[in-house]
């Protein structure tokens, strides 16, 4: 489907009823990412998103459906434990994009690499000296106390120092229009296979638009996130061997664990696949062993080595954090980084980014009440109703309160919780999210829906590197606040517009 640079401007289109975005309304109070108002694109997208504007609703809807055929034929799923009809779902997938100016991006993109380089200090300290926790710029009981930290790693540096392999930063923007830092995942960030497959789907359905549009790319993560691993191999490795470490294929993620490992041409292992024997990790192939020097694990690190943590994970390698901790070999990411996943730590991240960098943070965080300060938690305590209770140590929209849609009796229950271990919670003011155009295939018509947003940051010798873009992640229901995948929510192609635009 192509679009002629000389047909009829949007607006005039809107005129006559053919164009789906002229007839758009914004949702009120909150930032929509395309329009600044009814029929008015933001200033900075006008030129960027002509083409597109000339969509008509039966266009979109025939795109629609190619675009969501093209999904399922490449296989691109994930799986909902809890969902008793079976256990994977074609990702939902909304082909109108978000698209992000490049003055916006640039500024998200300096304050993700400034954030990546102050929690990598914080985990530096705090599996080694824990400076910052004797100068007392952070409660000692909140970083030590956190479900994830994991003090039989202290004193262990991982191979170049590097701990931040991956990460996936969630930001949503309030009625502001400011980006601001929701969670931190240090662990094994999940999501940018949905990125790169969104991406390929959008520039086969809307060449024309995608070119006009002047879109920076996202097809060489695989290729620039093959070279941060390899070039992060043990000192003195020749022809460095990488794998993808997975659970299985009943892992919710699966399908992003064999996406990135054919697109980056390593090897799929499950641990069985694997071996230590003399501190060294090795391959079992079918012309004996094969030495591997970096291991992508998207494996927790509760199973990641049953001598060290779990005995009865089946998930591991025995030996392997032996195996790391001499050096021997790279695991992305290193184990311990859980500690600055914890909700109660990213709370903290301000003040860790002044004490380690001198710096004010680029990126604002989302006010966050910690439930484990007696301050905080009697102002949840006293105002459950208006906020947004989460466990610390939950994700995926799971162990969450929203407190302005909760029942009298979901407060009450909450409340005792918090009251008995104040430290597993946070709270937070409800902030709107941004909205985004949305097709919703069974009315033929455009609604704003909310959108957060996941961008990936590498990590390498050389410092951080950000993806331009991310994964716009949607509310498909209409005033949902819910984005999850598991709980129902979609995706969107991100377009990072570049400068020429």
């Amino acid at each position: 489907m192509t679009f002629r640079a000389d047909e009829p401007t949007w607006a005039a289109l809107g005129a006559r009823g053919e164009s789906l975005l002229a007839n758009y309304v914004p949702l009120s109070g909150t930032w929509d990412e395309l329009f600044s108002g009814p029929g008015r694109l933001r200033d900075s997208l006008e030129r960027p998103l002509a083409a597109l504007a000339r969509v008509g609703a039966s266009e979109l809807a025939r795109a629609q459906s190619l675009a969501e055929r093209s999904l399922l034929n490449q296989g691109v799923t994930f799986s909902v434990y809890s969902d008793q009809r079976g256990t994977e779902k074609i990702f939902p997938f909304c082909l109108v994009p978000r698209v992000i100016a490049a003055h916006d991006w640039a500024k998200v993109e300096r304050g993700l690499e400034q954030r990546i380089r102050a929690l990598t200090a914080f985990l530096d300290d705090v599996y080694g000296e824990q400076r910052i926790l004797a100068a007392r710029h952070v409660p000692a009981e909140v970083v030590l106390g956190a479900k994830h930290y994991l003090p039989e790693l202290r004193g262990i540096r991982p191979p170049h120092g590097v701990r931040i392999h991956v990460a996936g930063i969630d930001l949503i923007r309030g009625p502001d229009g400011v980006f601001r830092v929701l969670e931190d995942n240090l662990r094994t960030p999940s999501g940018v296979s949905y990125v790169l497959e969104n991406r390929l789907v959008t520039k086969r359905v809307f060449p024309t638009i995608f070119a006009e549009a002047r879109v920076r790319r996202v097809d060489h993560y695989p290729a620039r996130l093959a070279e941060t691993l390899l070039g992060l191999a043990p000192e003195g490795t020749r022809d460095p061997v990488a794998v993808v470490l997975t659970p299985g294929p009943f892992n919710s993620a699966y399908f992003e664990h064999s996406f990135l490992a054919r697109t980056m041409g390593v090897e799929l292992v499950q641990g069985s696949d694997l071996v230590v024997d003399d501190e060294r990790v090795y391959l079992r192939t079918t012309r004996g062993r094969e030495r591997v020097h970096v291991v992508y694990r998207r494996v927790d690190d509760a199973f990641l080595d049953p001598t060290a943590f779990r005995a009865d994970s089946l998930l591991g390698v025995p030996g392997l954090l032996r195996a790391w901790a001499k050096g021997n070999v790279t695991l992305a990411n290193a184990p311990g980084n859980g500690v600055a996943d914890d909700k109660a730590v990213c709370a903290l991240v301000p003040e860790i980014i002044r004490y380690y960098l001198g710096e004010e943070p680029l990126l604002s965080d989302v006010p966050t009440y910690v439930c484990a300060r007696d301050d905080d938690r009697r102002y949840v305590l006293d105002h459950i109703g208006e906020l947004v209770v989460k466990a610390v140590d939950e994700a995926g929209g799971y162990g969450m309160l929203m407190g302005p849609e909760s029942s009298r009796a979901e407060r009450e229950e909450f409340r005792r919780r918090i009251e008995a271990e104040p430290r597993k919670y946070v709270a937070q003011h409800r902030i709107e999210l941004s909205t985004c155009p949305t097709f919703d295939a069974t009315q033929g018509t455009l609604g704003p829906r909310r959108v957060d947003l996941r961008p990936y940051v590498l990590s390498g010798p050389d410092g951080p590197w950000v993806l331009p873009g991310g994964l716009t992640r949607v509310a498909l229901g209409e005033g949902s606040y819910v984005v999850n995948s598991s709980q129902g929510g979609g995706s969107k192609d991100t377009w990072v517009l570049s400068e020429e635009s």
